[in-house]
């Protein structure tokens, strides 16, 4: 597990979230989140983590959701931008709908801003009609 306490730059929380969210450890990519953070993934009402997000438990039900409902099958980080508190990494990710066995391919950015060692703000700009269109029976 990582020591978030001794993460001070953007890049190394940002790395340390990938790691945790890569290997499952909820406990310290949860961690690595303030409290209040602006989350935000907007999309289809169908989809269980659209919406704003800002308390730990939001933030914890957000991520949980993503195991709850998919079967991860291939994740791909293919950039990453940083300036400042601020970083953008682009990815690709595919998964199946638990409900509808359907696949889907997301290709996404997320906006981290970073402070004090912790993330302040967690915006996905995802696929969101693939998206849909996967939890759609």
């Amino acid at each position: 597990m990582t020591n978030t306490q001794t993460l001070t730059s953007t890049d190394e929380v940002v790395d340390a979230f990938f790691t945790a969210f890569g290997s499952g450890d909820s406990e310290t990519l949860l961690g690595l989140f303030s409290g209040p953070t602006d989350l935000r993934a907007n999309g289809a009402p169908n989809v269980p983590w659209v919406g704003a997000k800002a308390t730990k438990d939001e933030v914890a039900a957000f991520f949980g959701s993503f195991g709850e409902t998919l079967d991860f099958q291939s994740f791909e980080l293919h950039s990453r931008i940083t300036e400042g508190a601020n970083a953008v990494a682009f990815a690709t990710a595919v998964f199946a709908v638990k409900a509808t066995g359907k696949t889907f391919r997301n290709d996404l950015a997320i906006h981290f801003s970073v402070a004090d060692g912790k993330i302040t703000r967690y915006h996905v700009y995802e696929d969101s009609y693939a998206i849909h269109e996967a939890f759609n029976a």
